[in-house]
């Protein structure tokens, strides 16, 4: 499977992942095992972002191998930080999105890394810069979420 194709699936595998977390209602887990201050509606818009991206990604695979190596990133850091090392932490508590994870988010997320490596794409810089941009996008949204209950961000 080329990279480009491996890249579409990881936006399919994204969606199913969305799906679980919705259906085993990830808002609460989140407020009560991570404690974000998650609504419903930062979860669709975050998960609206996160397709966008997917299709860029996906798109630029072919010519920009950091892209799809970013959105690989991206989901091993969401796999092992917010379902599998909560998982662990909370003694088998499940988190939303652990299936997924475990069966989706891995396999493709690998396959990806070793995709571009076999394709001569990858060298150490790029797999760091990937998993740099990857932590950042991850952590975006959450440093949002806790800023915006600060005073100076509040538009009332």
């Amino acid at each position: 499977m080329s990279l480009a194709e491996l890249s579409w699936l990881a936006l399919a595998a994204y969606a199913v992942h969305m799906l679980e977390e919705y259906m085993f209602d990830w808002r609460d887990w989140a407020r009560a095992v991570i404690g974000l201050p998650v609504e419903w509606s930062d979860f669709y818009m975050t998960n609206a972002i996160v397709v966008v991206l997917g299709i860029v990604q996906a798109e630029l695979a072919p010519t920009l191998a950091i892209a799809p190596l970013t959105f690989a990133a991206l989901m091993l850091i969401n796999a092992t930080f917010f379902h599998v090392a909560p998982f662990l932490w909370t003694k088998g508590r499940f988190s939303p999105g652990l299936v997924t994870a475990l069966i989706l988010f891995y396999p493709i997320g690998i396959a990806i890394f070793l995709r571009a490596h076999a394709e001569g794409r990858l060298d150490i810089g790029s797999a760091i810069l990937a998993l740099i941009i990857g932590a950042i996008l991850m952590a975006f949204p959450i440093v949002m979420l806790r800023l915006k209950s600060h005073p100076y961000f509040r538009q009332i």
